[in-house]
């Protein structure tokens, strides 16, 4: 699909991204395409058998970044559990799609309705409004967040997991249900983007991972803001933007789909924990 040669963004718009970090585009997708892809998704949970392969999924205990499944997963779509989704006899505690935390981390890729959705205009030509000059579609992900067991995901900036040099990595979130304070939304702190990162997670050439503290300085949190977006929202994310969300204690999911785009000159080192394989490799917002 090509970009058009029209902006998208306002400079007003564009003046919020560089001052805040982030930037809220309400009815920026419609429901219709919304709910295609929630029944999508759904229809792959419905694929997946968690006897074969249960990986849980937390950001505050990270075993599963040793876990092969999770390691191997940057061209594949595959299934990732909420903590507390099994019991001890590793059995589901809940129906399977609500035991789920994402789906990741190649359906830009593999499969054809989350092709078509993270393609489409205008997300392309966003890149380009914010300054991308070939923009790449690294990683994506459908967020489940259910009611009840809807993890908490702990204050972090996108460049820590996905590391280029310079720093490029856009996050692109569209929310597929309103996300409110009640159900999980997320959290930001404007600004905080012009800080240096704190963290480095690369892969530590023994087969697992290792998170590498550059600065031990915390974020100031204090003045982080909740993004309560209703469905169709697209929110733009910084890479270095420190951003979290509460767990989903509500009776209302939370889900969401995100593709995280780098810049194609910019250099991706090869202890990058997501990596792909030449057979499968990075493509960008125009299809043939």
């Amino acid at each position: 699909m090509a970009m058009s040669s029209t902006s998208v963004l306002s400079p007003q718009q564009l003046e919020s991204w560089h001052d805040d970090g982030f930037l809220v585009i309400e009815q920026a997708l419609s429901p219709e395409a919304c709910e295609q892809l929630r029944r999508q998704a759904l229809m792959l949970v419905d694929s997946f058998e968690p006897a074969e392969n249960a990986t849980v999924f937390d950001t505050n205990d990270q075993s599963h970044a040793a876990d092969d499944y999770f390691l191997s997963s940057g061209d594949k779509i595959r299934f990732f559990l909420e903590d507390g989704a099994l019991d001890d006899s590793a059995r589901l505690t809940r129906p399977k799609a609500q035991s789920i935390n994402k789906i990741g981390h190649a359906m830009h890729d593999l499969d054809d309705v989350f092709a078509s959705f993270s393609r489409q205009d205008p997300l392309g030509q966003i890149c380009t409004d914010i300054g991308f000059s070939d923009p790449l579609l690294l990683q994506s992900m459908y967020i489940f967040k259910s009611p009840e067991i809807g993890g908490e995901v702990s204050w972090h900036t996108d460049h820590t997991f996905l590391w280029t040099e310079p720093q490029s990595v856009v996050g692109m979130w569209v929310a597929i249900d309103d996300a409110t304070v009640d159900n999980g939304c997320m959290w930001a702190v404007p600004g905080g983007h012009l800080e240096p990162p704190r963290f480095r997670f690369r892969r530590d050439g023994r087969g697992g991972t290792t998170m590498e503290e550059l600065s031990s300085e915390p974020w100031n949190t204090d003045s982080a803001v909740p993004i309560e977006a209703e469905q169709g929202t697209l929110v733009l994310l910084h890479g270095t933007l420190p951003h979290g969300s509460g767990p989903n204690t509500s009776d209302k999911s939370r889900h969401a789909y995100t593709v995280h785009v780098i810049e194609a000159g910019a250099d991706y080192p090869d202890d990058n924990w997501l990596q792909r394989p030449t057979s499968l490799p990075l493509s960008g917002f125009q299809t043939a």
